[in-house]
């Protein structure tokens, strides 16, 4: 890696963390494309700098981190089944994460679900919005069933922010409350599995080059401004226009992937 590419990734990372178009897809892709997917630091360098994008959400929200231990319980509910699977399912993982193909059939499968999301939870956006408490009306059970919903993003192309806002919507939660819940649960989520990675980097035998460490801290700070502008986005577009587009997006993209892949250039990287 160098840091073109360090910036490249960050940058995909800030704009499709809080899209429901999967991030890891996206900077799987482009790291096929660049050759650099099958690099142990690659793979530590799109899991970490997810961090960096996800503290854009405390800056945002600040405020909700500070309401009660009430809202911490229920995270940290929601976060238990990601936190048991990724561990039971770590090289799985791990060996997905390098294979364009995987993410392009997901992408597409999941483009198809978005199609329809909007239509199957219309009802949902009666739910006033203007609320700034609705998060409170999340119960337990709800956050724990949002939980097992976000765990689908283990499999590369999903979307973990798709997964577990189509999770929330399915216990009855409108598009904006689902959409905020999900990137509060990012936080702890992404923390674990930045620390996990790191972890797993160092037990391995690797040790952090100062290079290394630059495209670290280059990857987060970038990932970090870029995912505050496209927070504020994402939540106006999806209030008022829904999930349709980014379903239409999902799915050019993987046929385009296949296409490539199949006929014009192999992007798996060995």
């Amino acid at each position: 890696m160098n840091y073109i590419e360090a910036i490249i990734l960050a940058v995909i990372e800030g704009i499709t963390e809080y899209l429901p178009v999967s991030s890891t897809g996206h900077m799987i892709i482009a790291s096929s494309f660049m050759k650099i997917a099958s690099d142990d630091f690659t793979k530590l360098f799109t899991i970490v700098i997810q961090l960096g994008a996800i503290l854009s959400v405390v800056i945002l929200y600040w405020k909700r981190f500070f309401q009660s231990l009430d809202f911490y319980f229920k995270l940290l509910v929601a976060f238990i089944p990601a936190v048991v699977l990724g561990l039971l399912l770590n090289d799985v993982i791990d060996e997905l994460l390098e294979s364009p193909v995987v993410v392009a059939i997901t992408l597409i499968l999941g483009g198809f679900i978005l199609l329809k999301v909007d239509d199957w939870f219309k009802a949902n956006e009666v739910y006033d919005e203007a609320q700034p408490e609705a998060h409170t009306k999340i119960s337990y059970a709800t956050a724990l069933k949002i939980g097992f919903f976000q765990c689908l993003a283990m499999i590369p192309g999903t979307s973990r922010s798709g997964a577990s806002i189509v999770g929330g919507m399915t216990q009855k939660l409108n598009r904006k409350t689902a959409a905020e819940f999900s990137f509060f649960l990012a936080v702890p989520t992404m923390f674990g599995a930045t620390a996990k990675k790191l972890y797993d980097y160092y037990k391995a035998g690797f040790v952090l080059s100062s290079d290394q460490i630059n495209y670290l801290i280059i990857g987060n700070v970038l990932a970090f401004i870029v995912a505050l502008i496209a927070i504020k986005s994402f939540i106006d577009y999806l209030s008022k226009k829904g999930f349709k587009i980014f379903g239409y997006y999902r799915i050019i993209l993987g046929m385009a992937l296949l296409l490539i892949h199949f006929f014009i250039y192999e992007l798996t990287v060995v």
